[in-house]
């Protein structure tokens, strides 16, 4: 296992400022990290710095709460691609999935998808707000959207990724959506654990000492 593979380099802080999104995309050639994800707005900072590598740039839609307009979601999806984002990291919304609007965010999902053409869509649930059944649902609900995977959590919430999250994901899922672990994954030991559960990609902002002290 190349656990610097699965790593989705991942500095999403308002604070974070050009300097800092050029450290990361040089750590992520460095390391040899999967993508970095980044905000809407270092998409473009992002392509320069990594301009003839293989990693891959990630932005995130709608972040971290998920309650904007579907349509602001759209353009914002479509202005990431265009600004060379090739996967796309969308939050749903929470609200609408607990007041039982299924169609509503099935059709949101869809329409992201449908904007990102063959790009990646992930499909952020913030596992820690959410009941098993709910989590069940969005999983559903994701499968029937066209999406490429379904992710545990911003790193915003109260609480991040956990094993029973997961164990839930992954049973409901199987082999039909990749899954995505990520929000306070620090160290290898954690990370591998999630990686055996059948987590295709760990998002963390703690990439380096995961693959530093592999203990």
């Amino acid at each position: 296992m190349e656990i610097n593979t699965y790593i989705d380099h991942t500095l999403l802080k308002p604070t974070a400022t050009p300097n800092d999104i050029i450290t990361l995309c040089s750590e992520a050639k460095q390391y040899g990290f999967f993508a970095v994800c980044v905000n809407g707005c270092y998409v473009t900072l992002a392509k320069e710095q990594l301009l003839n590598s293989e990693i891959k740039i990630a932005s995130v839609i709608s972040f971290p709460l998920g309650a904007m307009a579907t349509r602001t979601k759209i353009f914002e999806a479509n202005q990431s691609v265009l600004d060379g984002a090739d996967e796309i990291d969308m939050v749903i919304n929470l609200g609408l999935l607990k007041a039982k609007a299924y169609q509503t965010v099935e059709r949101e999902i869809s329409e992201i998808k449908k904007e990102i053409g063959h790009r990646v869509l992930k499909v952020i649930f913030e596992t820690c707000y959410l009941t098993d059944e709910e989590i069940k649902t969005a999983c559903k609900l994701s499968i029937n959207a066209g999406a490429d995977y379904i992710k545990t959590s911003t790193g915003f919430g109260p609480g991040g990724a956990t094993f029973e999250a997961v164990k839930l994901m992954k049973a409901e899922v199987k082999e039909q959506l990749k899954i995505k672990a990520s929000g306070g994954i620090k160290d290898t030991v954690t990370a591998k654990k999630y990686i055996d559960l059948g987590v295709s990609r760990i998002g963390t902002s703690s990439g380096i000492q995961i693959v530093l002290n592999p203990q």
